[in-house]
């Protein structure tokens, strides 16, 4: 078809070289694509390379400790996406004698592998006629084809699915996948697209009817809770008590204790509350100092953060350890925290 071949064309001049284009390790691809999803190139690069660097082959991955997965992977966000790794290390290096399986079912098993990701690893590492849709893919079908089904929708789904696959360059499908992303990260990219220079303008829908804008169309929209939290570094004697997350989007990763209100209240009201209270439980109590707000988004959530940095005796938490403060820097952190961590002397 004259967009596939054209698409593949334009590949060919625009590409970027990139590391994980130059391999066809499963295991390579696998990284590459995992740490790229919700995520820009340049942003992951350096996360794949420090990877890759560490963990050359999918048993020293699958021998590391969770918590230095999750410290190599500190900053990235979508922690899930690190625990799904490592967890899918090891069943390759136990279920798989180390070899990533070259059967489209067995990947798609695979846990934190889903169909697009799944379809890039058959095309790129093992050449099967799959192809990928993630949100690259469905916004350049949408505004070429006119697709104005809703994305998000049953119907879109299957709809973006069963077009991509029509147009795949079924005994060249590696190459077509790859241009088919990067075509809609580098040309029809979601803000202002340069129509000018765009070699599909001739045949594109949402050019040539001046809806560009107005595609692709997505029916359900996020709503995203505000939460109110203030984290307590309790200092006492140059210990802190840190503790692991059993649950939610920081599971696995250490933070402080904190307090989490339905609104924003003064520092006063914070320490007046029962949950100030309960911890501390009438030990006296120096506030060093409380940070500003900190603002954290998340896809949804939005977070309202305040460190308070306290020294006091004879308080215990349970479910915390109580750790050295030099020591804090060697444990995996949410961004939020490592933000928090920049602005205060640790040593």
């Amino acid at each position: 078809m004259d967009f596939s071949n054209k698409l593949v064309n334009w590949y060919q001049v625009n590409k970027r070289d990139l590391p994980w284009r130059n391999t066809a390790n499963a295991y390579y691809i696998w990284l590459s694509e995992i740490i790229l999803q919700q995520t820009r190139v340049a942003q992951g690069m350096p996360y794949y390379l420090a990877f890759v660097k560490v963990f050359p082959k999918v048993e020293d991955l699958a021998n590391a400790s969770e918590d230095e997965v999750l410290k190599m992977w500190q900053g990235l966000g979508y922690y899930s996406r690190a625990r799904n790794l490592h967890f899918t290390a090891k069943d390759i290096a136990n279920n798989y004698d180390g070899m990533f399986p070259e059967d489209h079912r067995k990947i798609l098993a695979l846990k934190g592998v889903g169909a697009y990701t799944a379809a890039a690893i058959a095309s790129f590492a093992f050449g099967m006629p799959y192809a990928v849709v993630d949100g690259n893919v469905i916004r350049v079908l949408s505004r070429i084809f006119g697709v104005d089904t809703p994305f998000d929708s049953t119907l879109g789904k299957k709809q973006f699915a069963e077009l991509a696959q029509e147009l795949l360059i079924k005994d060249n499908p590696s190459e077509y996948n790859q241009a088919i992303m990067e075509f809609g990260a580098m040309q029809c990219k979601p803000k202002s697209p340069d129509c000018s220079v765009c070699p599909m303008q001739d045949f594109c829908e949402a050019y040539n009817k001046n809806i560009i804008a107005e595609l692709p169309v997505k029916s359900k929209k996020i709503k995203v809770k505000n939460r109110y939290l203030h984290f307590l570094m309790i200092e006492q004697e140059e210990h802190v008590y840190l503790g692991k997350r059993k649950k939610g989007i920081w599971t696995g990763l250490y933070e402080f204790p904190f307090l989490e209100f339905d609104y924003k209240i003064s520092e006063n009201n914070v320490i007046e509350s029962e949950e100030w209270i309960s911890i501390f439980n009438g030990a006296k109590v120096e506030i060093i100092s409380v940070s500003t707000e900190f603002i954290h988004v998340l896809s949804h959530q939005k977070i309202h953060a305040h460190f308070w940095k306290i020294k006091t005796q004879n308080v215990q938490l349970n479910n915390f350890d109580f750790i050295e403060v030099k020591d804090l820097l060697s444990y995996p952190v949410s961004r939020l925290t490592e933000k928090y961590f920049e602005t205060i002397e640790l040593i």
